[in-house]
């Protein structure tokens, strides 16, 4: 992983929405105006879409087949970006590991019948792809889910129309946090990847921007648990809220 930021300061934490321009330093506005902004690029679970809902029932689900006691949401939240043995491992750790496997199986295919039922946008993502798509920005996604699971959520959410780019998983030999599925995002864009924003909630997905050059935005509204230590993630920005980032492009 490099260590550098790619823009040679070191790392900024975007305003919330209702700070003032004039509380950014000089210094820091003349770094945006050197690496502008041309594109965005999206984490799914977690970032885009709130899917825990829909990854926890289908975890429930899976639970109750083989007589084990459900999870609440708000417990086990925080694994969502994380795939569907994370939250497997969340609800029982003390299962070995093809036990682990079998439930997890399960959860998989049921999340194939939920996936979607329950998704939603986080609150103000909405407003911000609409900036996007006034500005002609273009946007897409870059995530670990596998496409059979990311292209139906996309397409129930009525997203994939307007993204040139949905790089799943399995579009590359290799995922998160290796370069190749952001560089190919970013040929998909028609944007290079020094001017594209990928905006992530993991570890991986700083790393993943880190490692292709691009600037890096935590997604803090995000699964982000209390032991994650987000602050050392490598990142360019930090923002509370997707509003926080609209109020970023707007300044730009």
């Amino acid at each position: 992983m490099t260590e550098g930021t790619g823009t040679g300061t070191k790392p900024l934490d975007a305003k919330p929405i209702d700070t003032k321009l004039t509380d950014i330093k000089a210094n820091e506005i003349k770094t945006l105006d050197a690496r502008p902004i041309r594109g965005v690029l999206f984490d799914l679970d977690g970032t885009l879409v709130d899917t825990a809902p829909d990854l926890v029932l289908a975890l429930n689900l899976a639970l109750k087949d083989f007589g084990l006691p459900s999870e609440s949401l708000e417990d086990i939240r925080f694994a969502a970006s994380h795939g569907s043995l994370a939250l497997v491992n969340a609800a029982q750790p003390h299962l070995n590991d093809e036990e682990k496997a079998t439930i997890q199986q399960g959860l998989l295919n049921h999340y194939h019948r939920v996936n979607g039922q329950a998704a939603r946008l986080f609150d103000g993502m909405a407003s911000l792809l609409e900036h996007l798509n006034e500005q002609r920005i273009p946007f897409g996604v870059v995530t670990n889910k596998a496409a059979r699971f990311a292209r139906p959520l996309l397409h129930r959410l009525e997203l994939a129309h307007k993204m040139p780019a949905i790089i799943s998983g399995d579009s590359t030999t290799q995922s998160k946090p290796h370069p190749a599925p952001m560089r190919l995002a970013a040929s998909q864009l028609s944007v290079c990847c020094e001017q594209i924003l990928y905006l992530g909630d993991a570890k991986r997905d700083l790393e993943a921007a880190r490692n292709s050059d691009m600037l890096g935005g935590i997604a803090h509204w995000g699964y982000i648990g209390n032991n994650d230590q987000a602050h050392l993630w490598p990142h360019d920005f930090g923002f509370d809220t997707p509003l926080a980032v609209l109020e970023l492009l707007k300044q730009g």
